[in-house]
């Protein structure tokens, strides 16, 4: 189980250093770039969540195999591996709006937040992970 854990966390961190590398691109965006950073972000969100659930499931908060990303969300939350439950809910919102229409602007909107409050919320959930959960 640990080295599925440690796997899923090296694929976080890849995801979040390539969702990182969008901070460079300036407006506006094209098409192909808002594509791109809205896929990443998917990527790096799904990543998060299942990284999320592999550690509480480790560390026994979980008995059963199954969990939506909402309720391991509120889970790490309780757990203190999130700080800010609202932000994560938002987070989650942002990625199944996005994963399910698509309009211009609201992908310009969610762009912005991915760039200036989810890129930090993932950081910070990559660093409590590094102190306080990864069992090396």
């Amino acid at each position: 189980m640990v080295l599925l854990y440690m796997k899923k966390y090296e694929n976080f961190c890849r995801a979040l250093a390539n969702l990182k590398s969008c901070l460079e691109i300036a407006q506006p965006y094209s098409i192909a770039e808002q594509t791109g950073i809205t896929g990443l972000f998917a990527i790096c969100f799904e990543q998060s969540w299942k990284l999320m659930k592999e550690i509480l499931e480790y560390h026994g908060y979980f008995t059963q195999r199954i969990g939506s990303p909402k309720m391991i969300i509120k889970s790490a939350y309780q757990c203190g591996m999130v700080n800010n439950e609202k932000s994560w809910i938002d987070i989650l919102e942002t990625r199944n709006t996005l994963a399910h229409t698509y309009d211009e602007e609201k992908a310009i909107a969610a762009i912005e937040k991915i760039l200036s409050e989810y890129i930090p919320a993932f950081e910070e959930l990559q660093q409590n992970i590094e102190e306080n959960w990864l069992n090396i």
